[in-house]
């Protein structure tokens, strides 16, 4: 029932405009006052409590210098993931295994073909992109997708070349697989960076099931981790498992139940994940190598049933807190922090793409602790799959319904 009244509320918002900054054009516009009670007002699904002060439900914010919102395009096909090429076009990747290009005003290119074929049953598909640092030069790519194999189905990562006329991926191959493979087709995790190091980032979802949740805690499998590769999809030099006989040592951070956000901050050079929870306790994290996050033994969430995951607890010596947490749930996606000075007020926040929830959530983070939070495009009826920031200083973000949004200062 809870399910289907947020159906219900988003399908008015989408013919009513729901919100007061909300115009049928899809564009949302705001300013004005600056802090108040938090934003989430609802009865908590669990009767946990926080770890710390300003683990959950921290003091609302609102941007004051105006902006606005805006569906530039609303013909995208069930898009997951969204990145900035050098020249500030916008490769897109769609569930079913299509890619993209979209101008900044919201064009979008012919499909490109050359992709290596993707399982998009449940939710599966074609996933994170990323784009190589000197893709000016090299031209190079490198995505996550669900694919099948006689085992079952598992996370894959491949990398290729974006042809010089844009209409075809050259070379492509499959780099990683994250094993074991498993015949399911839920909780992939899916997103891809390129860190500093010129290394890549990659999460994993521990596949959902209580067969599989466990491997989440196994060093001896990939399920429920963010792994570090090379660009050909060798474990990392300095990885923290590197030489430790029974694990992996692609494996970065492990305890995650589903990794769908990734992002680094632009001044400390941190990383950070979002991770859907079960029936809340969806999580924020600061990501650090060889930590344990915990799933499936402490969180913030229940199971659907509402019984208590595990044994119930929230925190055990050795396991990770996260920074943050939504209970019920933002249903976290994609994820970018703002580095522009094109906003000054954004400077360094977080922005996640809330999927149940309907709205961009603006994190306001201070010496790792989240200090204020915002809905932003909350009256659109949209389930927001993921965000980036473009060459320009806007905010780029895609939902499941189709839509291409840019989000600027006014």
């Amino acid at each position: 029932m809870y399910r289907l009244a947020l159906l219900v509320i988003g399908y008015t918002c989408i013919f009513a405009s729901c919100g007061s900054n909300s115009s049928m054009d899809g564009t949302t516009a705001s300013g004005g006052d600056s802090a108040g009670g938090p934003v989430e007002t609802r009865k908590p699904n669990s009767d946990y409590k926080p770890a710390f002060a300003g683990q959950t439900r921290v003091a609302g914010v609102k941007t004051t210098t105006p902006y606005e919102g805006t569906a530039i395009n609303r013909s995208l096909k069930r898009p997951w993931g969204i990145t900035s090429l050098p020249d500030g076009r916008l490769l897109i990747t769609e569930k079913e295994g299509v890619m993209r290009i979209a101008t900044p005003a919201g064009q979008l290119s012919e499909a490109i073909t050359g992709i290596p074929p993707v399982n998009s049953g449940g939710q599966g598909g074609l996933l994170g992109i990323t784009v190589d640092p000197d893709f000016t030069s090299n031209r190079m790519i490198y995505w996550v997708f669900s694919e099948s194999t006689p085992q079952g189905n598992l996370t894959a990562v491949a990398k290729g070349a974006l042809s010089a006329d844009e209409k075809r991926v050259e070379n492509a191959a499959i780099i990683y697989r994250a094993t074991p493979a498993y015949p399911n087709n839920m909780h992939y995790g899916g997103r891809i960076l390129v860190d500093k190091s010129g290394n890549l980032i990659v999460s994993t979802g521990e596949r959902s099931d209580l067969e599989t949740r466990p491997q989440a805690q196994e060093l001896n499998s990939a399920l429920g981790k963010v792994v570090r590769i090379d660009k050909n999809g060798q474990p990392a030099a300095g990885n923290p498992f590197v030489g430790r006989a029974g694990a992996r040592p692609e494996l970065y951070s492990y305890g995650h139940r589903n990794v769908q956000g990734l992002a680094f901050h632009p001044a400390t050079g941190d990383l950070w994940e979002s991770e859907m929870g079960p029936r809340g306790g969806d999580e924020i994290n600061l990501v650090l190598p060889g930590k344990n996050y915990g799933w499936p033994v402490i969180g913030y969430g229940l199971e659907y049933s509402g019984q208590k995951v595990g044994s119930g607890i929230t925190t055990r010596e050795g396991m990770e807190q996260p920074v943050y947490y939504w209970d019920p749930v933002l249903s976290p996606s994609g994820m970018t922090f703002y580095s522009s000075d094109t906003l000054v007020e954004w400077k360094n926040n977080l922005f996640v793409a809330g999927l149940n929830s309907n709205h961009i959530a603006r994190l306001v983070i201070t010496n790792n602790k989240v200090v204020g939070e915002e809905r932003l495009l909350a009256g659109e009826g949209q389930r927001f799959r993921d965000i980036t920031q473009g060459r320009d200083g806007a905010l780029y973000a895609v939902t499941d319904e189709g839509r291409l949004y840019r989000i600027s200062r006014k």
